[in-house]
């Protein structure tokens, strides 16, 4: 380590390179500013690297090996259909993982963004130390912006270590698992389990709460639970976990059910009961920046601290831990060090659960539209009734649409079934434009497509269906 360093003068300076890291650096340098990043351990975070991307990449080999040994009714029988998981992980590294990473890099390059490798330590309001394992080096900035991003959430008797993983060591196994356990029925514990049972595990899922999923609403889940029933996974709700013990073959998993204590035997067990803010250990205390609940930074509407040239963006800060939330954080608090006046002002934020079927949401459900006072109607049409779908064997689900009642402008939205991580898209942009359900049951939908589930929920919610 080097001492007494001489500090090295920098403009805008961004800690962290995920999805808001990297969006937020290369907007700044767009404006105009000079920029450098700081990243302890690679470029893109975990998004891109071990969470995301390499997670959907996963998730779509395990969709086409299912429906390879699947398509019998659609005469085709595929007789010998194997799974090469090596091939799979270095496909998902060398094709993906690294194109996209490579990419950003890229992109740094062609903004001339610096990057300091390390780990960042807050001496002042414009200081900085950073430090990796050969030296250390001070740093004067004008502007900052946090962009740290969280890490799993680690549970008493449940290290990870060995068979007991996390979510980036489950993305990282070299064999799929023939009995794999999985603690946490959220968004991410549901994934990974929809993923390694299309490939062929018997997956068991245990969750603390009375369902899984617990953060949409009960009849859209209730299409994954059915599916889950038809994959063979087990789901056991209102479970606690307690311990889990290792061998060299396998773990066995002890947790409570209804009183009663229960054992299994799995060869891996991944750990996915929510992520935690990386705001400790850098000496955010020394600076004098506002911590909330959870560790989280308190920020203002363009993503800045209670320090005025200090901000935070993303999963250190309040609303959920989405990369597309990030990211768009980012671009604000770019624009805020401009001298822009952009604050965050977004009427809906989508989320997706890429479970089989998908599950995305927008905006505001009918309970949350009635709870802000207003009066909302629905109107739900299923996807058996489309023709995309029925042609894709893919009819589970249906899209919901939330409407005010006087002035028929959409409020929110819930999809679940085909696609519906591109849907939904369509009808975040109607919330954020004020449009009403007459103008999406206007806008030509191509035919065949999923997409004209949207039109045609709008033209039930009109009282004109025409295909149902």
């Amino acid at each position: 380590m080097v001492v007494g360093d001489f500090a090295i003068d920098l403009d805008t300076v961004v800690i962290g390179t995920g999805p808001g890291g990297y969006v937020a650096a290369i907007r700044a340098a767009e404006k105009g500013q000079k920029v450098t990043v700081i990243e302890r351990e690679f470029i893109g975070g975990v998004c891109l690297n071990v969470g995301c991307i390499p997670s959907k990449a996963l998730i779509e080999v395990a969709h086409r090996y299912r429906r390879a040994k699947e398509s019998s009714e659609m005469g085709l029988r595929i007789t010998g259909a194997k799974l090469d998981f090596k091939q799979t992980q270095k496909w998902k590294k060398e094709n993906v993982v690294d194109k996209l990473t490579g990419g950003v890099a890229g992109l740094f390059k062609k903004h001339h963004i610096d990057v300091v490798w390390g780990s960042a330590f807050l001496k002042d309001d414009h200081e900085l130390r950073v430090i990796n394992e050969d030296h250390a080096q001070t740093y004067t900035f004008n502007n900052l912006i946090i962009a740290t991003g969280s890490h799993p959430v680690e549970i008493p008797n449940f290290k990870f270590e060995g068979r007991v993983l996390d979510s980036t060591g489950a993305l990282a196994l070299e064999e799929v698992p023939k009995e794999l356990v999985v603690v946490g029925g959220g968004y991410i514990g549901c994934e990974l389990a929809s993923a390694y049972a299309n490939l062929g595990s018997h997956v068991s899922i245990l969750e603390g709460a009375d369902r899984i999923l617990a953060n949409y609403e009960p009849d859209l889940v209730s299409v994954i639970e059915n599916h889950f029933s038809g994959q063979k996974v087990d789901i056991y709700t209102k479970a606690m976990a307690k311990k889990a013990e290792q061998t060299n073959d396998g773990t066995t998993i002890t947790f409570e059910v209804a009183g009663k204590e229960k054992q299994l035997k799995s060869d891996y067990c991944i750990v996915c009961v929510g992520r935690k803010a990386n705001t400790a250990e850098m000496g955010l205390e020394h600076v004098g920046i506002k911590i909330g609940q959870k560790g989280l930074i308190e920020v203002d509407a363009q993503g800045r601290t209670s320090i005025p040239n200090i901000f935070a963006i993303g999963d250190i800060v309040a609303g959920p831990a989405l990369a597309h939330k990030a990211s768009y954080e980012g671009k604000i608090a770019a624009e805020a060090i401009s001298g822009s006046k952009a604050i965050i002002d977004y009427r809906a934020m989508p989320a997706v659960c890429y479970t089989d079927s998908e599950i995305a949401t927008t905006g505001l459900t009918v309970a949350e539209a009635k709870k802000q006072g207003l009066t909302v109607k629905k109107a739900q049409f299923p996807f058996a009734a489309n023709g995309r779908a029925i042609s894709l064997s893919s009819t589970n689900g249906f899209v919901r649409l939330v409407f005010e009642s006087e002035s028929h402008v959409l409020v929110g939205a819930q999809i679940v079934g085909p696609n519906a991580s591109d849907l939904i898209t369509e009808l975040t942009l109607a919330i954020e434009t004020g449009s009403t359900i007459e103008d999406i049951s206007l806008t030509i939908h191509p035919h065949p497509s999923v997409s004209e589930a949207v039109m045609d929920a709008a033209d039930l919610a009109m009282g004109l269906p025409v295909n149902i």
